[in-house]
Order: structure tokens, then sequence, then C-alpha cells
């Protein structure tokens, strides 16, 4: 069975969740990607199945500035560090799945400073007023893009994908792959699926026609950012007309392929902080009835707030550092903790709503109804936002979950 049918992720960002420094410079290996051990037992007692892992490769800052695709940024650690997470998450039946940079490097990537002195390579050359220099990406000059029409620049990256396959991990997160040409994913994806079939592909799409991402390019499922969007949204506004709509899309898109879902993640601000702690149990809600693969942003199932800043911190309150131990929590978050335990139970227990189908009962401003069929089963949910927020989930007539604001 694929890791689409039944996985469900807990995101974390290790810069972040490891407490490693972002802009000031260090000497030496740092093994700090250990730390993520004590948290494995954590993720699974939430009752999740793997961990996305956002960037782990050495880089020049937050990871996404990537400066060898085959080494641990010694900022978390090294090989060995790396080795004994992945034994120990695999020992707990969970898998992993690499965040892979392969639209842009960082701007000191040895690839940038060979294609600037050979005037050609691997990196997109534009010309300037001191000569050629590497085209930035959207903007940022630290971020050169790859030449995805070059050969060697396919070459690369299947061979970066197959050696962390090869090592044990069960797929990759493509960063950014809107900004790749969907040849170059199935070109790439086809060649690394000949050795192995299983892996799981999943594509940052923000905006653009996912159906056809994913058919065309060969990936297994995309970002549904605009659920995400009309989820928060519509809480928040008190509109769940756009909720509707958004669904409505939703199960258009599930038709083609099995949508990756979920209500937070490293780029946006916390749902806690968007709609408050009874809107979050609302779009946890969603996020778990829903046909889809889901993950959850590690610190969202215990109520963590973060906003999104300006400049060069603008993410530091996304990605904060987790405590050693699970046990060093604030108690304040446990209750949101154990309801996103009961709705994830309810997911495991009704595994055909991964590929189930949607559909509006009704739908106003303040309240929705909803219906997800499958199997020989029916899955509704009956949600209000005003006089009070609450959510009632009845799976073939009887009652599986039920929470109020005044609960």
């Amino acid at each position: 069975m694929s890791l689409l049918d039944h996985a469900i992720w807990w995101q974390v960002y290790p810069l972040g969740a490891c407490g490693a420094p972002i802009r000031d410079a260090e000497h030496g290996v740092h093994h700090r990607l250990r730390r993520l051990e004590s948290w494995l037992d954590y993720a699974v007692e939430l009752g999740c199945s793997g961990l996305l892992l956002g960037p782990i490769f050495t880089s020049t800052s937050h990871g996404y500035d990537t400066l060898d695709h085959f080494s641990i940024d010694p900022r978390l650690g090294d090989d060995a560090d790396f080795d004994h997470l992945l034994e120990q998450a695999q020992r707990r039946g969970l898998s992993f799945v690499l965040d892979g940079v392969f639209n842009h490097v960082g701007a000191h990537h040895d690839l940038v400073r060979q294609s600037v002195e050979d005037g050609a390579g691997l990196v997109k050359l534009v010309s300037g007023p001191q000569g050629m220099r590497p085209l930035g990406w959207e903007g940022h000059d630290d971020l050169a893009v790859l030449d995805h029409d070059n050969p060697a620049v396919v070459e690369l990256v299947v061979e970066i994908m197959l050696h962390w396959l090869r090592r044990g991990v069960a797929g990759w997160r493509l960063d950014a792959a809107y900004s790749v040409p969907v040849s170059f994913w199935a070109t790439v994806i086809g060649r690394v699926r000949d050795e192995f079939p299983q892996a799981v592909f999943i594509g940052e799409v923000i905006h653009g026609d996912y159906a056809e991402i994913v058919t065309r390019g060969g990936l297994d499922t995309v970002t549904q950012y605009e659920l995400w969007k009309a989820t928060w949204s519509s809480i928040q506004d008190t509109n769940f007309w756009e909720l509707a709509w958004a669904l409505e899309r939703h199960q258009e898109f599930s038709e083609t392929f099995v949508p990756q879902t979920f209500v937070g993640n490293h780029d946006v601000e916390r749902i806690a902080s968007l709609v408050g702690d009874s809107g979050a149990v609302l779009a946890a809600a969603v996020l778990f009835t829903v046909p889809g693969m889901p993950s959850i942003y590690y610190g969202d199932e215990q109520a963590f707030r973060g906003r999104k800043g300006e400049g060069w911190e603008a993410d530091a309150e996304l990605r904060p550092a987790l405590p050693e131990t699970p046990d060093q929590l604030a108690a304040v978050g446990l209750w949101l903790y154990r309801v996103h335990q009961d709705l994830i139970g309810l997911r495991r227990r009704n595994p055909w709503l991964t590929r189930g189908s949607v559909e509006i009962i009704t739908k106003e401003n303040a309240a929705i109804d909803y219906r997800v069929s499958g199997s020989g089963h029916v899955l509704t949910v009956t949600m209000t936002l005003a006089p009070r927020r609450q959510v009632v989930i009845a799976v073939d007539g009887e009652q599986a979950f039920a929470w109020s604001q005044d609960h």
C-alpha cells in the first residue's frame, strides 16, 4: 500500500526545532539532530506515521540556500546522527520524507562559482554591470536558479535523490516545484522510480494547475494551498461559502490525485494565531475529515503561536525551538493535543477517507454541513461559527466526535 493511503505526517523544520543558529556563523559539528529522537514517540502517540523534515543539508542560513546536497548541515550534525535518527524512527514505524531544494542552490554553492568562471554550467546566468552573474530566484540574489534544461542538472538531482533513498528515506518534498518545468520532474522522477517505485514525491505548489502538475510531472501529490487558505479565512471572516467553494474544488482535485492537506507549515502564520484556539479545532476537524494525505506542522497540535514578520527574521516565530523533551512542553496546549489525537484516531479508523468523495450539504456564512463518502461508508460534518464555534462528526449515522467552544 502506498504512503498516500495511510500516511499522516508530523512536519518539522529541523534547524529551528533543534535550536540551531540561522544567521550566526558556527564552527565545527554540532549534534543537534539527535534532539529529535526524544520526539519520535511523541509523534507516534499523536497518531502520525512519518516525519516531513525541512532542510537538513549543508546550507548558508535557513536551509533553502543549499551548499551540498550530500552532507548533513554541521549545525545539525553528521551522517552518523542522521543514520541514528532514521534507524530510531523506522523502529517505531515512522517514515522520513526529505525536503529537496532542486529549483535553486545557495549563491555560495561551488556550482555557482564554476558556472560564473566558465561562463556556462548548471546555474542560469544573466548579464550584469560586472559581467555574468547567477540568476536570482524571485528577487533573492542569495539563491541561484539551476538550469533545468541542462542534462547535467537532471543527472545531479537523480543522483541526490537516489543517494538518500538508498540510505532509507521514503520520499521527497520538492521545494518550489511550481517554479520547475514539469518535464524536468517527469524525467527525474521517472528515472528514480525505476529503482524506487514506491517512493513518494510531494510537490510544493502554491498556484497553478495542480492536477496537470501531478499528472505531467509524474508527482504523487502537491500541497493543497487553496484548501489551506479557505479553511482559515472562512473561520476568520465567518464566511463558510469560501470553504464550500474550496471543498468543491478539492473534490475535483481528489478525482485525479490524493492532495497533500495541511493547516500550517514553515512558511505560513500559525493557525492558532490566525483563528484562535477554538478556530484551530475547527481547522483540524476539516483537515482530518476531507480526502487527502494530511500533515501537522510541529506545535500546531499544541496551539503554538507565530506571526510572519519582515526582513531577515520574517519566519523566526514560525520556526521555534522545541524543548529537549516533550514533557518540558507547557501544559497549556495539552488539551489541543488530545483533540488532535481524537481526530487522528477517527481518521485511522476510517482510512477510506483518504480517497473519499466530498460534497456540500448546506452552507451559510456561519454554518456548513458536508459529507464524505467511500467504500460503503458516509461521514458527515456539521460545523458552526455562531452563536458558538462547534463541530459534530458522525460516521454511518453514529456520532464519532463532538466539540464545542463551551467544552
